[in-house]
Protein backbone atom coordinates (compact mmCIF):
# COMPACT_ATOMS: atom_id res chain seq x y z
CA UNK A 1 0.00 0.00 0.00
CA UNK A 2 0.92 3.57 -1.04
CA UNK A 3 0.00 6.14 1.51
CA UNK A 4 0.31 9.98 1.00
CA UNK A 5 0.97 11.71 4.37
CA UNK A 6 -0.46 15.25 4.50
CA UNK A 7 0.26 17.93 7.44
CA UNK A 8 -1.21 21.19 6.19
CA UNK A 9 -0.31 24.61 7.91
CA UNK A 10 -1.82 27.71 7.12
CA UNK A 11 0.09 28.83 4.27
CA UNK A 12 1.85 25.84 4.04
CA UNK A 13 1.95 22.19 2.94
CA UNK A 14 4.33 19.42 4.53
CA UNK A 15 4.01 15.98 2.85
CA UNK A 16 5.29 12.28 2.64
CA UNK A 17 4.46 8.95 0.68
CA UNK A 18 4.97 5.73 2.51
CA UNK A 19 5.46 2.25 1.11
CA UNK A 20 4.10 0.98 3.70
CA UNK A 21 5.43 -2.72 2.64
CA UNK A 22 8.74 -1.19 3.83
CA UNK A 23 8.04 1.90 5.54
CA UNK A 24 10.06 3.80 3.42
CA UNK A 25 9.74 7.39 2.33
CA UNK A 26 9.65 7.50 -1.22
CA UNK A 27 9.26 11.12 -1.56
CA UNK A 28 8.69 13.86 0.57
CA UNK A 29 8.76 17.97 0.66
CA UNK A 30 7.02 20.92 1.20
CA UNK A 31 5.47 23.41 -0.43
CA UNK A 32 5.53 27.34 1.75
CA UNK A 33 4.64 30.96 1.15
CA UNK A 34 0.91 29.16 -0.45
CA UNK A 35 -1.12 32.59 -1.40
CA UNK A 36 2.16 34.65 -1.50
CA UNK A 37 4.48 33.89 -3.97
CA UNK A 38 4.73 30.56 -3.46
CA UNK A 39 8.44 28.19 -3.04
CA UNK A 40 8.68 24.00 -2.64
CA UNK A 41 11.32 22.10 -1.80
CA UNK A 42 10.70 18.21 -2.80
CA UNK A 43 13.06 14.77 -2.54
CA UNK A 44 12.86 11.60 -3.85
CA UNK A 45 14.92 9.05 -2.27
CA UNK A 46 18.28 8.65 -3.21
CA UNK A 47 18.04 11.91 -5.26
CA UNK A 48 19.35 15.19 -4.60
CA UNK A 49 16.56 18.01 -2.96
CA UNK A 50 14.88 20.34 -5.67
CA UNK A 51 14.21 23.95 -4.86
CA UNK A 52 12.21 25.83 -6.88
CA UNK A 53 9.94 28.98 -6.83
CA UNK A 54 6.18 28.27 -7.92
CA UNK A 55 3.25 29.96 -7.63
CA UNK A 56 0.36 28.19 -5.66
CA UNK A 57 -2.45 30.84 -4.86
CA UNK A 58 -4.09 27.58 -2.73
CA UNK A 59 -3.55 24.49 -1.05
CA UNK A 60 -5.28 22.52 -4.31
CA UNK A 61 -2.83 24.34 -6.15
CA UNK A 62 -0.05 22.85 -3.78
CA UNK A 63 -1.56 19.21 -4.15
CA UNK A 64 -1.85 19.35 -7.48
CA UNK A 65 1.97 20.41 -7.96
CA UNK A 66 2.80 17.53 -5.36
CA UNK A 67 1.08 15.07 -7.62
CA UNK A 68 3.08 16.06 -10.43
CA UNK A 69 6.14 15.82 -9.03
CA UNK A 70 5.54 12.68 -7.77
CA UNK A 71 4.19 11.32 -11.27
CA UNK A 72 6.73 13.13 -13.52
CA UNK A 73 9.19 11.11 -15.73
CA UNK A 74 11.94 12.82 -14.12
CA UNK A 75 11.60 13.66 -10.77
CA UNK A 76 8.60 11.09 -9.68
CA UNK A 77 8.70 7.69 -7.56
CA UNK A 78 4.81 6.83 -8.78
CA UNK A 79 3.94 6.32 -12.18
CA UNK A 80 0.36 7.57 -11.81
CA UNK A 81 -2.46 9.20 -8.93
CA UNK A 82 -4.00 5.66 -8.99
CA UNK A 83 -0.38 4.20 -7.31
CA UNK A 84 -1.67 6.32 -3.92
CA UNK A 85 -4.12 4.23 -1.87
CA UNK A 86 -5.11 6.57 0.85
CA UNK A 87 -4.11 10.00 2.51
CA UNK A 88 -3.32 10.81 6.16
CA UNK A 89 -3.81 13.45 7.66
CA UNK A 90 -2.54 15.66 10.73
CA UNK A 91 -5.38 16.89 11.93
CA UNK A 92 -4.98 19.12 15.35
CA UNK A 93 -8.31 19.14 17.33
CA UNK A 94 -11.49 17.53 17.52
CA UNK A 95 -12.56 17.80 21.13
CA UNK A 96 -13.84 15.14 22.64
CA UNK A 97 -15.86 14.13 20.09
CA UNK A 98 -13.21 12.52 17.96
CA UNK A 99 -10.48 10.05 20.41
CA UNK A 100 -9.47 7.87 17.85
CA UNK A 101 -8.05 8.14 13.69
CA UNK A 102 -10.53 8.07 11.62
CA UNK A 103 -12.06 7.78 7.96
CA UNK A 104 -13.13 11.13 7.16
CA UNK A 105 -17.02 11.88 6.00
CA UNK A 106 -18.76 15.00 6.02
CA UNK A 107 -19.53 14.25 9.88
CA UNK A 108 -15.63 14.20 10.31
CA UNK A 109 -15.40 17.35 8.63
CA UNK A 110 -18.07 18.94 10.17
CA UNK A 111 -16.44 17.91 13.40
CA UNK A 112 -13.42 19.73 12.37
CA UNK A 113 -14.83 23.06 11.49
CA UNK A 114 -16.88 22.79 15.14
CA UNK A 115 -13.53 22.67 17.03
CA UNK A 116 -11.73 25.89 15.18
CA UNK A 117 -12.77 27.88 18.13
CA UNK A 118 -9.94 25.34 20.52
CA UNK A 119 -7.54 25.49 17.33
CA UNK A 120 -8.05 28.69 15.69
CA UNK A 121 -4.62 28.64 14.14
CA UNK A 122 -4.24 24.49 13.22
CA UNK A 123 -8.09 22.99 11.95
CA UNK A 124 -8.72 26.14 9.65
CA UNK A 125 -5.49 24.60 7.57
CA UNK A 126 -5.98 20.80 8.32
CA UNK A 127 -9.76 21.50 6.82
CA UNK A 128 -8.02 23.04 3.71
CA UNK A 129 -5.77 20.46 3.29
CA UNK A 130 -8.50 17.41 3.59
CA UNK A 131 -10.99 19.33 0.85
CA UNK A 132 -7.99 19.87 -1.38
CA UNK A 133 -6.80 16.20 -1.47
CA UNK A 134 -11.06 15.93 -2.08
CA UNK A 135 -10.82 17.93 -5.06
CA UNK A 136 -7.41 16.82 -6.52
CA UNK A 137 -7.83 13.16 -5.79
CA UNK A 138 -11.44 12.36 -5.68
CA UNK A 139 -12.45 8.58 -4.64
CA UNK A 140 -9.01 8.17 -2.35
CA UNK A 141 -9.83 7.73 0.68
CA UNK A 142 -8.74 10.06 3.40
CA UNK A 143 -7.81 9.56 7.02
CA UNK A 144 -7.84 11.92 10.12
CA UNK A 145 -5.37 11.58 12.62
CA UNK A 146 -5.49 14.05 15.55
CA UNK A 147 -2.90 15.68 17.75
CA UNK A 148 -5.77 15.62 20.71
CA UNK A 149 -6.29 11.98 20.51
CA UNK A 150 -3.79 10.31 22.73
CA UNK A 151 -4.56 12.46 25.54
CA UNK A 152 -8.12 10.95 25.80
CA UNK A 153 -7.43 8.53 28.36
CA UNK A 154 -6.15 11.65 30.62
CA UNK A 155 -8.85 11.14 34.04
CA UNK A 156 -11.17 14.49 34.88
CA UNK A 157 -8.71 15.14 37.64
CA UNK A 158 -5.85 15.94 35.10
CA UNK A 159 -8.31 17.40 31.64
CA UNK A 160 -10.79 19.36 34.00
CA UNK A 161 -9.98 23.41 35.01
CA UNK A 162 -11.35 24.74 38.55
CA UNK A 163 -13.46 26.73 37.10
CA UNK A 164 -17.29 27.21 36.93
CA UNK A 165 -18.64 23.22 36.05
CA UNK A 166 -20.99 24.69 33.49
CA UNK A 167 -18.23 25.95 31.22
CA UNK A 168 -17.31 22.40 30.70
CA UNK A 169 -20.76 21.11 29.79
CA UNK A 170 -21.46 24.26 27.98
CA UNK A 171 -18.47 24.76 25.76
CA UNK A 172 -16.37 21.97 26.69
CA UNK A 173 -13.25 23.92 28.47
CA UNK A 174 -10.51 21.28 29.44
CA UNK A 175 -7.28 20.70 28.81
CA UNK A 176 -7.03 18.68 25.63
CA UNK A 177 -2.80 18.30 25.06
CA UNK A 178 -1.45 18.53 21.59
CA UNK A 179 1.31 16.84 19.97
CA UNK A 180 -0.23 13.69 20.81
CA UNK A 181 0.82 11.43 17.74
CA UNK A 182 4.69 12.34 18.68
CA UNK A 183 3.78 11.67 22.22
CA UNK A 184 2.31 8.56 21.43
CA UNK A 185 5.28 7.18 18.98
CA UNK A 186 7.77 8.22 21.12
CA UNK A 187 6.26 6.55 24.22
CA UNK A 188 5.35 3.52 22.37
CA UNK A 189 9.32 2.64 21.30
CA UNK A 190 10.44 3.32 25.49
CA UNK A 191 8.26 0.41 26.11
CA UNK A 192 9.81 -1.32 23.44
CA UNK A 193 13.35 -0.66 24.66
CA UNK A 194 12.91 -0.62 28.06
CA UNK A 195 11.47 -4.17 27.75
CA UNK A 196 8.86 -2.55 30.17
CA UNK A 197 5.32 -2.40 29.14
CA UNK A 198 4.29 -1.38 32.73
CA UNK A 199 6.88 1.67 32.15
CA UNK A 200 5.59 4.95 33.41
CA UNK A 201 7.67 7.47 31.05
CA UNK A 202 7.36 11.21 30.94
CA UNK A 203 7.78 12.30 27.26
CA UNK A 204 8.98 15.51 26.27
CA UNK A 205 8.45 16.88 22.95
CA UNK A 206 10.80 20.05 22.76
CA UNK A 207 11.03 21.88 19.79
CA UNK A 208 9.64 25.76 18.94
CA UNK A 209 6.40 24.57 20.38
CA UNK A 210 7.02 22.10 23.37
CA UNK A 211 4.87 19.97 25.52
CA UNK A 212 5.32 17.14 28.03
CA UNK A 213 3.22 14.40 28.87
CA UNK A 214 2.86 11.86 31.50
CA UNK A 215 2.71 8.17 30.03
CA UNK A 216 1.73 5.27 32.59
CA UNK A 217 1.99 1.99 31.05
CA UNK A 218 1.25 3.48 27.22
CA UNK A 219 -1.47 5.28 28.48
CA UNK A 220 -1.37 9.46 28.99
CA UNK A 221 -2.58 10.38 32.64
CA UNK A 222 -1.45 14.20 32.14
CA UNK A 223 -0.02 16.55 29.81
CA UNK A 224 1.35 20.05 29.79
CA UNK A 225 -0.89 22.07 27.24
CA UNK A 226 -4.38 22.89 27.38
CA UNK A 227 -7.73 24.00 26.00
CA UNK A 228 -5.12 25.51 23.12
CA UNK A 229 -1.20 25.09 22.57
CA UNK A 230 -0.61 28.13 24.60
CA UNK A 231 -0.43 26.35 28.15
CA UNK A 232 2.37 24.78 29.83
CA UNK A 233 6.19 25.60 28.93
CA UNK A 234 7.25 28.83 27.64
CA UNK A 235 7.85 28.26 24.12
CA UNK A 236 9.55 29.95 20.54
CA UNK A 237 6.77 32.76 20.91
CA UNK A 238 3.85 31.32 23.21
CA UNK A 239 4.03 32.63 27.10
CA UNK A 240 2.90 28.98 28.49
CA UNK A 241 1.41 28.84 32.10
CA UNK A 242 1.07 32.35 33.28
CA UNK A 243 -1.37 34.10 35.67
CA UNK A 244 -4.41 34.37 34.04
CA UNK A 245 -5.54 38.48 35.12
CA UNK A 246 -2.32 39.44 33.03
CA UNK A 247 -4.46 39.22 30.23
CA UNK A 248 -7.02 41.90 31.38
CA UNK A 249 -3.85 43.81 33.41
CA UNK A 250 -2.41 44.20 30.05
CA UNK A 251 -5.75 45.14 27.86
CA UNK A 252 -6.28 47.45 30.71
CA UNK A 253 -3.01 49.22 31.22
CA UNK A 254 -1.71 49.36 27.14
CA UNK A 255 -5.53 49.69 25.18
CA UNK A 256 -5.90 46.35 23.98
CA UNK A 257 -8.70 43.68 23.48
CA UNK A 258 -8.83 40.48 25.22
CA UNK A 259 -8.28 38.78 21.99
CA UNK A 260 -5.33 41.01 20.60
CA UNK A 261 -3.61 40.10 24.00
CA UNK A 262 -3.67 36.37 23.75
CA UNK A 263 -2.27 36.83 20.07
CA UNK A 264 0.87 38.60 21.78
CA UNK A 265 0.54 35.51 23.97
CA UNK A 266 0.67 33.50 21.39
CA UNK A 267 3.21 35.06 18.85
CA UNK A 268 5.08 37.41 20.18
CA UNK A 269 6.23 35.88 23.93
CA UNK A 270 8.00 32.64 25.01
CA UNK A 271 11.87 33.04 24.90
CA UNK A 272 10.90 35.89 21.76
CA UNK A 273 9.25 38.09 24.23
CA UNK A 274 12.10 37.55 26.87
CA UNK A 275 14.69 37.81 25.04
CA UNK A 276 13.88 40.24 22.23
CA UNK A 277 16.34 38.17 20.09
CA UNK A 278 14.73 35.23 18.22
CA UNK A 279 12.32 32.68 18.88
CA UNK A 280 14.49 30.04 17.69
CA UNK A 281 16.54 28.22 20.26
CA UNK A 282 19.81 28.04 18.24
CA UNK A 283 19.85 31.96 17.94
CA UNK A 284 18.96 31.70 21.43
CA UNK A 285 22.35 29.39 22.21
CA UNK A 286 24.21 32.15 20.43
CA UNK A 287 23.06 35.36 22.01
CA UNK A 288 23.81 33.32 25.14
CA UNK A 289 27.48 32.74 24.16
CA UNK A 290 27.89 36.27 23.27
CA UNK A 291 27.03 37.11 26.77
CA UNK A 292 23.37 38.37 26.57
CA UNK A 293 21.92 38.30 29.88
CA UNK A 294 17.91 38.16 28.70
CA UNK A 295 19.04 34.94 26.99
CA UNK A 296 20.76 33.45 29.44
CA UNK A 297 17.18 34.21 31.86
CA UNK A 298 15.01 33.04 29.11
CA UNK A 299 16.78 29.19 29.00
CA UNK A 300 16.80 28.70 32.54
CA UNK A 301 13.08 29.59 32.51
CA UNK A 302 13.00 27.13 29.97
CA UNK A 303 14.90 24.62 31.52
CA UNK A 304 12.74 24.95 35.08
CA UNK A 305 9.32 24.63 33.66
CA UNK A 306 10.52 21.67 32.10
CA UNK A 307 11.66 20.29 35.30
CA UNK A 308 8.67 21.31 37.38
CA UNK A 309 6.62 18.85 34.71
CA UNK A 310 9.24 16.21 35.27
CA UNK A 311 9.23 16.43 38.61
CA UNK A 312 5.20 16.54 39.26
CA UNK A 313 4.23 13.94 36.51
CA UNK A 314 6.89 11.80 38.82
CA UNK A 315 4.79 11.92 41.96
CA UNK A 316 1.54 11.79 39.83
CA UNK A 317 2.61 8.39 38.99
CA UNK A 318 3.90 7.35 41.57
CA UNK A 319 7.54 7.02 39.98
CA UNK A 320 9.28 7.07 37.08
CA UNK A 321 11.15 4.91 35.36
CA UNK A 322 12.03 7.15 31.99
CA UNK A 323 12.29 10.22 31.01
CA UNK A 324 12.32 11.10 26.82
CA UNK A 325 13.67 13.60 24.59
CA UNK A 326 12.26 14.15 21.33
CA UNK A 327 11.76 16.86 18.59
CA UNK A 328 14.34 19.67 17.20
CA UNK A 329 15.04 20.74 20.64
CA UNK A 330 15.37 17.89 22.41
CA UNK A 331 16.96 15.63 20.09
CA UNK A 332 19.62 17.87 19.00
CA UNK A 333 19.94 20.49 22.34
CA UNK A 334 22.56 17.93 24.39
CA UNK A 335 23.65 20.61 26.58
CA UNK A 336 20.12 21.50 27.39
CA UNK A 337 19.74 17.92 28.50
CA UNK A 338 22.20 16.98 30.15
CA UNK A 339 21.77 20.84 32.39
CA UNK A 340 18.03 19.19 33.09
CA UNK A 341 19.13 15.58 33.94
CA UNK A 342 21.61 17.62 36.77
CA UNK A 343 18.84 19.48 38.02
CA UNK A 344 16.70 16.22 38.80
CA UNK A 345 19.43 14.55 39.63
CA UNK A 346 17.79 13.56 43.14
CA UNK A 347 15.21 11.44 41.37
CA UNK A 348 17.94 9.15 40.43
CA UNK A 349 18.82 10.54 37.32
CA UNK A 350 22.36 10.32 35.80
CA UNK A 351 23.14 11.18 32.16
CA UNK A 352 26.48 9.95 30.77
CA UNK A 353 28.50 12.78 28.97
CA UNK A 354 29.93 10.91 26.12
CA UNK A 355 26.15 8.95 25.47
CA UNK A 356 24.55 12.36 25.67
CA UNK A 357 26.83 14.02 23.34
CA UNK A 358 26.32 11.80 20.79
CA UNK A 359 23.38 9.72 21.09
CA UNK A 360 23.66 5.84 19.50
CA UNK A 361 21.00 3.80 18.10
CA UNK A 362 20.05 2.13 21.35
CA UNK A 363 18.86 6.04 22.74
CA UNK A 364 20.07 5.36 26.02
CA UNK A 365 22.11 8.30 27.06
CA UNK A 366 21.64 7.87 30.92
CA UNK A 367 25.09 6.35 32.84
CA UNK A 368 24.57 2.56 33.54
CA UNK A 369 23.64 3.01 37.31
CA UNK A 370 21.14 5.81 36.97
CA UNK A 371 17.81 4.84 38.14
CA UNK A 372 15.94 6.45 35.92
CA UNK A 373 16.38 5.62 32.01
CA UNK A 374 17.40 8.93 29.72
CA UNK A 375 16.38 8.36 26.50
CA UNK A 376 16.48 10.39 23.39
CA UNK A 377 14.30 9.11 20.32
CA UNK A 378 13.67 10.91 16.71
CA UNK A 379 9.85 11.44 16.41
CA UNK A 380 8.29 10.09 13.52
CA UNK A 381 4.82 11.58 13.29
CA UNK A 382 4.28 11.01 10.08
CA UNK A 383 5.03 7.25 10.42
CA UNK A 384 2.64 6.98 12.63
CA UNK A 385 -0.15 8.34 10.59
CA UNK A 386 0.98 6.50 7.32
CA UNK A 387 0.08 3.66 9.84
CA UNK A 388 -3.13 4.42 11.13
CA UNK A 389 -4.02 5.81 7.22
CA UNK A 390 -2.83 2.05 6.06
CA UNK A 391 -4.86 -0.24 8.74
CA UNK A 392 -8.11 2.02 8.83
CA UNK A 393 -8.03 1.53 5.14
CA UNK A 394 -7.30 -2.02 5.21
CA UNK A 395 -10.58 -2.63 7.51
CA UNK A 396 -13.09 -0.80 5.20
Amino acid sequence: MTVLVINAGSSSLKFQLFDMDTHEVKAKGLCERIGIDGRYKYTAAGRDAIVNDYEMKSHSDAIRLLIDLLTDKETGVIASLEEIDAVGHRVLSAGEKISESVIVDQRVKDIIRECIPIGPLHNPANLMGIEACEEVMPGVPQVAVFDTAFHQTMPPEAYLYAIPYEYYEKYMVRRYGFHGTSHRYVSGEALKILGNPNAKVVTCHLGNGSSIAAVDAGKCVDTSMGLTPLEGLPMGTRSGSIDPAIVSFIAENEGLTATEVVNILNKKSGVLGVTGVSSDFRDIDAAVEAGNERAKIALKMFNRSIEKYIGGYACIMGGLDAIVFTAGIGENNSVMRREICDDIAFLGVKIDPEKNAHPGKDCVVSAADSKVKVLVIPTNEELVIAMDTAALVAKN
